[in-house]
């Protein structure tokens, strides 16, 4: 195996360098967008630097509660940033959020771990975490797009939803085209990246680990069970918080809660 080259603190920096070509872009065509790109990006670095850190603790004591606390942190921290950036109330819908990502985590942990890969330690931080990992930062994503198409569907076409209702008196049916859609809207996405992987882009788990010294054979391996398992996984975390969401945002006549997304962004 070839050793890994280490990037030095300063060609990091360097690097950094390239940021200069999208802010002066900003700038030309006054998109006020520098200040929260500068705060993500010092975030992004702060946090980096903190898991650097403690994860090296985490591999080293290999703990079962400790593995798996972390990745109920990650799971908590993607349910209040789906509900804050959609602008949903957290009494109503931190539940069903949560319950959706300890669901699609569990499923996925439990079948390409155990099954597929035959962990003899399931909890095994070197990969429990990353798979976790990576299965719940693009739910978070497709949740964001999917969601906001569903609740804005909702509002939108109210006029339809009650038209249907009061003809149909059958909800689940009438609520399938909207479910439909907001799945389609959020899921669309990471079906087109599946479309041209290995044509356009090489993904960042392949990369790594053909950088980390493996195969291509093996990182090639990697790379379609970790796809197949975010689409799962992103697929059951979008409907199953659909579905759970549906318990509140109806009341008991079926009509919608219109007060639950005053605040709702309507930029997807």
């Amino acid at each position: 195996m070839k050793e890994i080259i280490d990037i030095s603190i300063g060609n990091l920096f360097f690097g950094a360098l390239l940021l200069i070509i999208p802010i002066i872009g900003f700038i030309y065509f006054r998109v006020k967008i520098i200040k929260e790109t500068i705060i993500a990006i010092l975030r992004m670095i702060v946090q980096l630097s903190l898991v650097a850190v403690y994860l090296e603790y985490i591999f080293e004591w290999n703990n079962a509660w400790v593995n798996i606390a972390w990745v109920f942190v990650m799971i908590l921290v993607g349910t209040f940033t789906t509900i804050k950036r959609i602008g949903l109330s957290y009494r109503y819908f931190i539940v069903p959020f949560l319950l959706s990502g300890f669901t699609s985590i569990l499923i996925i942990d439990i079948f390409f771990l155990g099954f597929i890969i035959h962990l003899d330690y399931v909890f095994d931080a070197r990969y429990f975490i990353p798979i976790s990992g990576m299965v719940l930062g693009n739910a978070l994503n497709h949740n964001i797009v999917g969601l906001t198409s569903y609740f804005n569907d909702l509002i939108k076409e109210k006029d339809l939803y009650y038209f249907l209702l009061i003809n149909n008196n059958h909800k689940k049916q009438i609520l399938t085209r909207f479910i439909g859609t907001a799945i389609k809207s959020g899921l669309n996405p990471l079906i087109a990246t599946m479309s041209v992987i290995g044509l356009i882009s090489l993904p960042g788990m392949m990369t790594g680990q053909i950088l980390g010294g493996s195969s291509p054979l093996i990182a090639i391996k990697y790379q379609l069970l970790i796809m197949l398992a975010i689409f799962v996984g992103c697929s059951m975390n979008l409907m199953i918080s659909i579905l759970l969401s549906n318990r509140f945002i109806f009341d008991s006549y079926s009509r919608i809660k219109e007060d639950l997304f005053q605040k709702i962004d309507r930029k997807f």
